[in-house]
């Protein structure tokens, strides 16, 4: 199952949703995360449905227990930066004259 990812198509920029930013917010924050070890040996990175307490979204697989805690790291930075620019305008990074 994949994690918060839909394609679609428009003319402008896409319109974020009520329900899409929740998701971020929930993402963003590292008690929605765990990781489980699996037959294989293998860590999977799980984040908490957001619309279901008791059903857990497999995110990535490491090798190891660091590996996979560096990928919840990341995903939680990956979805703050995310939350962080679709709540704020764009921001002038550079002016010409």
């Amino acid at each position: 199952m994949t994690l918060f990812y839909s394609t679609s198509t428009w003319s402008s920029q896409p319109q974020l949703t009520k329900e899409t930013i929740e998701a971020y917010k929930h993402a963003a924050e590292k008690k929605n995360w765990r990781i489980v070890q699996l037959p294989n040996g293998f860590y999977q990175t799980e984040c908490q449905d957001p619309k279901n307490e008791d059903n857990w979204l497999d995110i990535t697989r490491r090798e190891t227990i660091e590996g996979a805690e560096a990928a919840v790291d990341a995903s939680i930075e990956h979805y703050k930066k995310k939350l962080y620019y679709s709540l704020n305008e764009p921001q002038v990074v550079k002016t010409f004259k």
